[in-house]
């Protein structure tokens, strides 16, 4: 099977690597497979096999010895042409499932989960004292053995709470209200601003390796500012903190915000958060933005299909051309997913948003 990407042809069936092997008879026995990232930041992958054949001396299923595919098993895919592939999943087969269809071949797929898999696997009701949310990923993640990359902004907190929740859960309540994104690459735990995160840029052409896309610019849940308000217990005073279409400006690439489109096509929008408690401006602040942020950059939102592509990921920046002057240009990926099977080949999938609009 050939897979394309622009001019480029090669052989797009992946390969398979268990236990840090490559086992090539696994890969061509390969019926279907998917992986799919989001910015939740846990990798899965699902991989269908054909499980009937040759077994030793005699035909039978394939893979129910165990000795290939187990539970706990390191799993890898790599995708993409033969000197430039990328590994796009990297993780433990955590469940198997048998497929015994009517007429056909039995099939086995094995499904797997990257390292955030021990992270959801432990709940816990805990506190954390007057620590950042940098010292407390850091923490956690120290606790997996796993390492930490971590950049992140925010404020040194009195109290911070664990309520019942997994690891992985309230690590991503975490940073999520820091605007920040979490994941696991190469044994390390990253945790990283939004606006800081650059995992590089693909181009894609409509009529070429962009094959469709479908894209709305959408008002309803755009604001003109968000409010956050609270009480400072040891100032005795009360907290007031705003965000505006600056918090978005370094991401509009010369395009027009929802924020300045509702203005002048429905008239002023604002919005006050009250479900939060800060306990300082520097809190409140932060609050605000992240609020302001989410919304904004689900002004212009989207999703496409493309010959694939193994170095889109969460985090990379799609440049989409021959769209037209409203809806070219640069997107945030916020969703990845790499399919394979003898149909269609290597095909990627993806969401995207941006805060802003060209024209």
């Amino acid at each position: 099977m050939a897979g394309g990407n622009g001019d480029i042809f090669y052989s797009s069936r992946p390969v398979i690597r268990l236990d840090g092997q490559p086992r090539p008879e696994v890969g061509a026995g390969l019926v279907s497979l998917l992986v799919e990232e989001t910015t939740l930041g846990l990798f899965r992958c699902e991989a269908r096999l054909g499980n009937w054949g040759t077994a030793g001396q005699s035909v039978g299923y394939v893979y129910f010895g165990r000795d290939v595919v187990d539970f706990g098993k390191p799993f890898a895919v790599e995708l993409g042409p033969p000197n430039a592939s990328r590994r796009v999943f990297d993780g433990k087969i955590t469940a198997l499932e048998g497929h015994y269809p009517h007429e056909q071949a039995p099939e086995l797929t094995v499904l797997a989960e990257d390292n955030f898999q021990d992270l959801r696997m432990v709940r816990r009701t805990r506190s954390f004292e007057d620590l950042s949310d940098a010292d407390v990923v850091r923490q956690v993640a120290g606790e997996h053995s796993l390492g930490a990359q971590i950049d992140l902004d925010g404020p040194t907190y009195r109290v911070l709470t664990q309520l019942n929740q997994s690891d992985l859960a309230f690590l991503r309540e975490r940073v999520s209200a820091v605007d920040a994104e979490l994941w696991v690459e190469d044994g390390t735990l990253h945790a990283q601003a939004r606006t800081r995160r650059d995992a590089g840029t693909v181009a894609l052409r409509y009529g070429s390796n962009l094959l469709e896309f479908s894209v709305l610019a959408d008002l309803a849940h755009q604001r003109s500012s968000v409010r956050v308000s609270g009480w400072n217990v040891g100032g005795k005073e009360a907290i007031d903190e705003e965000a505006g279409e600056s918090a978005v400006q370094g991401e509009l690439a010369g395009g027009r915000s929802g924020s300045a489109v509702l203005g002048e096509a429905l008239g002023q929008r604002n919005e006050r958060v009250v479900s939060s408690v800060p306990l300082t401006g520097t809190e409140a602040q932060e609050m605000a933005k992240a609020q302001y942020r989410r919304r904004a950059r689900q002004f212009v939102r989207g999703t496409g299909e493309a010959d694939g592509a193994a170095a889109m990921r969460v985090g990379t920046t799609v440049d989409l051309k021959d769209l037209g002057p409203l809806f070219s240009g640069k997107y945030y990926v916020t969703r990845c997913r790499h399919t394979f099977d003898g149909a269609r080949g290597f095909r990627t999938t993806f969401d995207v948003e941006r805060p802003g609009i060209g024209g």
